[in-house]
């Protein structure tokens, strides 16, 4: 009985990490998109009716999943989104990823912030269905990550 109940609790320990990895994965994927400006790829993450929104002084509109795609398409510089300490949550097929993070646009610092991602587990694997994220300009501590070097 010991043996088959602890068997269980490494079986679904072992799914836990798995599903908490290819969370972020998935979140290290939109970023690699957004550097890259593919707007297939950052929408490849996304569920087709996902909704970003940026939670300022006053919240924005939230923005499509298509519409943030073509946004970052369309910049002339590279964005890059680097984020650290993350919190991941999952049960069952819901998880949430919280965590710091800085962006630099052209390689220069742009703004800070806490990044909240919603992510749904799906037959083709775990995709973002929200994302809300604070944007700060001042106030940012230093990354840990240290200054921006090409990666994350």
């Amino acid at each position: 009985m010991r043996i088959a109940l602890g068997m269980l609790l490494i079986t679904v320990c072992a799914t836990a990490a798995d599903d908490r990895a290819q969370v972020m994965a998935v979140v290290h994927k939109l970023f690699e998109g957004m550097a890259a400006r593919d707007a297939a790829a950052i929408a490849d993450t996304m569920m087709a009716d996902a909704r970003i929104i940026a939670a300022q002084d006053k919240i924005g509109a939230a923005r499509t999943r298509d519409d943030f795609a073509e946004r970052i398409r369309a910049n002339e510089s590279q964005i890059v989104e680097r984020m650290w300490k993350p919190t991941v949550l999952v049960r069952g097929r819901i998880a949430m990823l919280w965590a710091d993070y800085d962006v630099h646009v052209g390689g220069k610092f742009n703004h800070c912030g806490i990044d909240s991602f919603m992510l749904l587990k799906t037959d083709a694997g775990w995709k973002i269905s929200q994302v809300e994220y604070t944007s700060e300009t001042q106030n940012c501590k230093p990354s840990p990550l240290g200054p921006l070097s090409g990666k994350r």
